[in-house]
């Protein structure tokens, strides 16, 4: 692990005791470990462990890049890993992973519904604008959307307490 990463690891743990349960602190959680953790979700299904392979062809990253990040992302409490057995999203990691979602989600939402960006075009935007979404910027937009449950795509938005709609 580089020098930044392990000073990134000890900001992270001393931003809270034990591992990551707050939201998103984005000073602490790089853009890329918020993606990283965002596919993990995606590619894991109830809980089962991803293979580093997997997870490096879904990010377009090198096997061993992949294995570096998750290397960090254990060093968070963000993921347990096993070497050759595999990676999975730690109950902290999943939390993360929720709230980049919806803010993804909600983000899609907003640029297609209130500024009209056709629904195709609206997922790179949002790549790109769900690292930097505030707490006090989503809760507002939730609220000026009628606190949604589906995304334009139709898939489901977890509400602010993380908790996916009754009917997904």
């Amino acid at each position: 692990m580089s020098e930044t990463d392990q000073q990134q690891a000890r900001e992270a743990s001393s931003a809270a005791p034990g591992p990551y349960t707050g939201p998103v602190p984005k000073a602490a959680l790089s853009d890329a470990i918020q993606d990283y953790l965002k596919r993990l979700y995606h590619l894991q299904s109830d809980g089962e462990r991803v293979s580093v392979t997997a997870l490096a062809r879904e990010q377009k990253v090198s096997p061993a890049s992949a294995s570096e990040m998750v290397k960090k992302l254990a060093a968070l409490g963000l993921v347990e890993h096993a070497p050759y057995r595999g990676v999975r999203l730690s109950p902290a990691g999943e939390k993360v992973a929720l709230e980049v979602i919806r803010h993804h989600r909600l983000l899609e939402l907003y640029l297609a519904r209130t500024l009209g960006l056709d629904v195709n075009d609206v997922h790179d935007e949002a790549d790109r604008l769900e690292h930097v979404l505030s707490e006090e910027l989503e809760a507002k937009i939730d609220s000026a959307l009628g606190y949604p449950t589906h995304d334009p795509h139709g898939d489901p938005i977890p509400n602010a307490d993380l908790k996916w709609p009754d009917d997904s």
